[in-house]
């Protein structure tokens, strides 16, 4: 899946090139989706060429091929869609996730396997700089029963280091609970400006928000509380070794 703006740029490239068969220009793509200047057109460009949905052709000026449309705007090219993964229902379990992860999952036998439950893998998740929010299904994978709540669940591929001290490190997977709130403290998938997506440790200052990264190299940011969107809570964490 996409965000909202990458839904919305995506859009304005088909719709432009059918009406005249010709992509329309950063400075219309910046007008269109009422941006402050064309770096966020060329994130969401990178972002949706990475994800597979365009193709920008060398050596020639404004030239993007729009490869496939999401299922939320194809074939009848509707609104875009807010981020909802579609998720598999898990059994009850608890998972406290102050300090660290509350699980690690390296290996299963073969009963564990037997029980286990599938979730999907969305995507990458900055634990660092963030970085445009994939949230697309890539892939499934099983846990154990215990390790997921009541309620929809989810997976991220970690990338970064500013977790670190919280015991989430570059390359491990991170289950998360799909939830719009959460409490001081808890280590949180946020979404800012709807086109980033950070997983940081969810603070209060006053009436703004604070992503608090656990890992003295990266700064803690603030953001107004309206730049920020809670999409999900971590419950727990795989590892392969």
């Amino acid at each position: 899946m996409l965000t909202r703006k990458q839904h919305e740029l995506l859009l304005f490239i088909h719709e432009r090139m059918k009406e005249s068969g010709i992509p329309p220009s950063f400075d219309e793509m910046k007008e269109a989706l009422d941006l402050a200047s064309k770096s966020g057109i060329h994130r969401l460009i990178t972002a949706l060429e990475e994800r597979g949905f365009i193709r920008r052709l060398p050596n020639r000026a404004r030239a993007l091929e729009v490869l496939r449309l999401p299922e939320s705007i194809a074939p009848g090219l509707g609104a875009p869609k807010k981020f909802s993964p579609s998720v598999i229902q898990g059994s009850l379990g608890r998972a406290p996730v102050e300090q660290k992860p509350s699980r690690s999952f390296a290996a299963q036998n073969d009963d564990d396997a037997s029980a286990a439950v599938s979730i999907p893998v969305m995507g990458r998740i900055a634990a660092g700089v963030p970085i445009e929010a994939i949230q697309h299904k890539t892939h499934s994978i099983s846990v154990p029963p215990d390790m997921i709540m009541g309620g929809e669940h989810y997976a991220l591929e970690v990338k970064g280091d500013s977790m670190i001290e919280a015991g989430i490190f570059d390359g491990d997977t991170v289950i998360i609970k799909s939830a719009d709130t959460c409490s001081p403290g808890e280590i949180v998938v946020a979404l800012v400006d709807d086109e980033e997506a950070t997983l940081k440790r969810f603070r209060r200052k006053g009436a703004s928000i604070a992503l608090e990264a656990a890992n003295p190299a990266y700064e803690t940011r603030i953001f107004g509380p309206d730049r920020v969107k809670v999409q999900g809570k971590l419950v727990g964490l795989i590892r392969r070794y």
